[in-house]
């Protein structure tokens, strides 16, 4: 067995996956974002390590047979946000998130004191990256910055707590923009831009290598083996490529989580200089990742939820379905609700409805919603087409791939048939098992068939998703 914890923006999953890539047992926790000013995206440090502790728990309850038999754990984890610790490993502050939009004019200074920056780590600097937030820290609150003795990213925080070891895998932190993407390792020039240098940053390992051993009061407490190693693991996009299988170049998904990730696995470094795209080093050896990303994509549905006094989501997704309405029946959504990154780059960005009348109902605003997040990742699939990537098939994951409209959507707006798999919302998870088996000497990926289902592109639908996209586009200028 092998153990895989994500740590997500929404909450945690940790699933075991038998050495046939089949998980046995699943548990999650959920996580809330703090949003103290406009802008600012925050979580407690703390919270994350808390969710953690409930997952294992009840996987420990559930499955104290399957636990006892993992071999290694492997780490997942929101990525960008920067968590700073004090000389007792103590949290100084609240981690500033990935879809924290505060540090724009950091990226202004950041790009024109480095006029070849996105040559250097992959992209140009932008709000939600790590770099800019550790130099808006520096300028804005200089105090934290002076007692920190830790910068760790969001699983990386994790592994401290279950290992006591402060280290980092090298496709994580080349999103970071702290690091030569190539050469991977940190960059002493960038570091010392935004105020910090390489003692407070941790050790870099592979991400199919051991990055430290579960310590003992862990062991006891979850019915795991004595000293099992937790190998170096990979940020949520580059885990959920492993889960789904991404793990060639040209092999792509697309992740429907709290954001909504566009992944191509290439073969060279292609560094983006714009469009909002950005370009990592892949969790699997040799590649690297294309990613285009809408901030909001779930995010915007459970806003909605919200709205309409629907928390339970899955509830309105079967609702919606049941409906039947087509996008001619619907208003028209931009999901810009805490900005956008591709291809807008603009964390200023805000959301529109467009085209209500008296008979709009609730389940039309929330279809216009995922129809909404369905085109803007057309506008990202656009922005990789024109970068010169070639895109082979690609794989819808995340917890909204369980919606089959929502699958049916996305594959009418960027007009190619998507694949969906058994476990595919498993993907982060999934991926850092995987990972964790490759670290104590087995494959990536086991020789199994996972069940698929391939989304055909609807003529019909995707010619109204042409025509709506018209007045998508023609909104976004409400937006700005």
């Amino acid at each position: 067995m092998y153990l895989g914890i994500d740590i997500g923006t929404s909450g945690v999953k940790a699933v075991v996956m038998d050495g046939h890539d089949r998980p046995v047992a699943e548990a999650t926790a959920p996580l809330a974002i703090s949003r103290p000013q406009p802008l600012w995206a925050e979580q407690a440090p703390e919270d994350w390590w808390h969710a953690v502790e409930h997952a294992l728990d009840a996987l420990a309850a559930r499955a104290p047979h399957a636990m006892a038999a993992v071999k290694a754990i492997g780490l997942s984890g929101q990525m960008l946000g920067v968590a700073l610790l004090d000389e007792a490993d103590h949290p100084l502050r609240p981690a500033l998130l990935w879809n924290d939009g505060r540090a724009t004019a950091e990226c202004r200074d950041l790009e024109q004191r480095f006029p070849g920056f996105a040559q250097r780590v992959g992209c140009r600097p932008m709000p939600g990256f790590s770099a800019p937030k550790l130099l808006w820290l520096a300028r804005h609150e200089p105090l934290a910055l002076e007692r920190t003795r830790r910068v760790l990213l969001t699983k990386d925080y994790i592994r401290l707590r279950l290992t006591g070891e402060a280290a980092s895998d090298r496709a994580d932190s080349s999103a970071t923009l702290l690091m030569d993407t190539v050469a991977g390792e940190w960059d002493d020039t960038l570091l010392a831009a935004c105020g910090i240098d390489a003692s407070v940053m941790p050790r870099l390992v592979d991400s199919a290598e051991i990055g430290g051993t579960l310590r003992a009061e862990w062991t006891a407490r979850w019915h795991l083996p004595p000293g099992t190693p937790v190998a170096g693991g990979g940020g949520d996009n580059m885990c959920a490529g492993v889960g789904v299988g991404a793990v060639r170049s040209g092999d792509a998904y697309i992740g429907l989580g709290t954001s909504g990730v566009y992944f191509l696995a290439n073969d060279r470094f292609i560094p983006a200089t714009s469009a909002g795209m950005h370009t990592h080093r892949h969790a699997v050896a040799s590649l690297y990742c294309q990613h285009a990303v809408v901030l909001s994509a779930g995010e915007s549905l459970a806003w909605v939820g919200r709205l309409l006094k629907a928390p339970d989501l899955s509830n309105l997704i079967a609702e919606v379905e049941a409906a039947g309405l087509m996008p001619v029946d619907t208003p028209v959504f931009t999901p810009y609700l805490g900005g956008e990154r591709t291809p807008h780059d603009d964390p200023t960005l805000t959301a529109t409805f467009s085209g209500l009348t008296h008979e709009t109902s609730p389940l039309a605003l929330a279809q216009a919603v995922m129809e909404g997040v369905a085109m803007a990742l057309a506008d990202g699939h656009a922005a990789l087409i024109e970068s010169g990537a070639r895109i082979g098939d690609v794989t819808l994951t995340g917890g909204g791939a369980r919606s089959i409209l929502w699958a049916r959507l996305i594959a009418a707006a960027l007009g190619i048939p998507l694949r969906l798999t058994t476990h595919g919302h498993t993907g982060p998870a999934l991926g850092a098992a995987r990972l964790a088996r490759q670290s104590v000497g087995g494959p990536l990926i086991a020789s199994i068939n996972d069940e698929e289902t391939i989304v055909p592109v609807e003529p019909s639908l995707r010619e109204q998703l042409l025509q709506k996209r018209t007045l998508f586009r023609r909104h976004l200028r409400l937006s700005r």
